[in-house]
């Protein structure tokens, strides 16, 4: 698993799956750029903490029409090409529909859909333009279980993992002839700082109890399927949607 040489961009990797991601490819050789929003602390920190060199960041709030963009150019600049793009910044927001203001359900919604399934599109476009003409590369999202199993208390989540999901093997159709190949990992719980209010509340040991081996996936698990699909992933592959849950939930 080398990734000497190569390019990688990954989005909201200023901590949780992101930054295990970004750590992992840059121990194995990978240039990384850190894509953040709001915390340039937690970024500056990644940033830091990864081995070897060529690293960067950047900042760019995916909700706005552009950025998506602007963050792939600056990452295509800085490291002088991009050959693997990780889709992983995303947005989770309890909007249960009996219990939400229509004010509140409209924001969450446009929201969601903008960081979570558009910027992952937008991301993926410009990605993939420069991939395909230059000799191909990879491209990974990370999705959710919730695309399968819905989220009732945040419908837009589910329904943009969902998308994100159909975006994945509608691009793996649409760019396989042009060397890029299209993955998507749809973890369940996964031990991180986003998920720690809920790890740690009154609730989490039955989150817990969702899977046989009785505990949550952890960042850096989640990492080594992405090593694996940046790397070592046969081109026959392309499209699939691997699910990391820890059998919490199995489908057919």
């Amino acid at each position: 698993m080398n990734l000497s040489g190569s390019a990688a961009l990954v989005t909201g990797s200023s901590r949780g799956i992101g930054r295990a991601i970004a750590a992992l490819f840059a121990a194995h050789g990978a240039r990384v750029v850190i894509h953040y929003n709001r915390n340039a602390n937690a970024a500056h920190h990644t940033l830091a903490s990864l081995p070897g060199d060529g690293h960067t960041l950047v900042q760019a709030d995916l909700a706005v029409p552009g950025e998506a963009r602007r963050l792939v150019e600056h990452a295509r600049e800085a490291l002088g090409g991009l050959t693997i793009a990780v889709n992983n910044a995303g947005i989770y927001r309890l909007h249960p529909p009996g219990a939400t203001a229509a004010g509140a359900w409209e924001e969450i919604w446009g929201e969601t859909l903008a960081v979570n399934l558009l910027a992952a599109a937008h991301v993926s476009y410009w990605a993939a333009r420069h991939m395909s003409a230059n000799g191909g590369g990879r491209i990974i999202n990370i999705s959710s279980r919730g695309a399968f199993r819905g989220e009732p208390d945040a419908p837009a989540y589910g329904a943009s993992k969902a998308g994100m999901n159909a975006l994945s093997q509608s691009m793996a159709r649409a760019l396989a002839e042009r060397g890029v190949l299209v993955f998507a990992i749809a973890p369940g719980w996964v031990d991180t700082d986003m998920a720690a209010p809920y790890l740690q509340g009154t609730d989490g040991d039955d989150v817990r109890r969702q899977s046989p081996l009785g505990r949550t996936a952890t960042a850096e698990e989640i990492a080594e399927v992405a090593l694996f699909l940046a790397t070592s992933a046969p081109a026959s592959m392309t499209g699939a949607i691997l699910d990391v849950n820890g059998a919490s939930y199995l489908r057919t």
